[in-house]
């Protein structure tokens, strides 16, 4: 079964490529699990500029464990559009939602070299 939570547009211009990185407290069920990995996905559609979003659960490889669970990938047309993005109210109603799931949370934003 193959799940997709986002897609690549190429052809829209874009800036800024935000990565969040999210590890879930032990005990979080799988539902509860896929049910961030939606919410997140139905927050792109109320973030302003983002061009594309995807999202998967980390790979574990050679039998490690990995520091985190899920990655989402939000790429934004401006970098203005990523700096606002922390305080989308959207965003914020998701984090209060979820947050009580995460043991830990990464985010930072990239340039898109051109």
């Amino acid at each position: 079964m193959l799940i997709i939570y986002g897609a690549y547009v190429p052809h829209k211009a874009a800036e800024t490529q935000r990565i969040v990185c999210i590890k879930f407290k032990p005990g979080t069920t799988s539902e509860e699990m896929e049910k961030e990995m939606r919410d997140f996905a139905v927050l792109k559609n109320n973030v302003k500029d983002v061009v594309a979003y995807s999202a998967g659960r980390v790979q574990k490889t050679d039998g490690n464990k990995s520091e985190y669970d899920v990655i989402h990938y939000l790429t934004f047309r401006t970098d203005e559009a990523a700096k606002q993005y922390a305080s989308n109210a959207y965003r914020n109603d998701f984090v209060k939602s979820n947050e009580s799931h995460w043991d830990k949370v990464l985010e930072m934003n990239s340039d898109i070299e051109k």
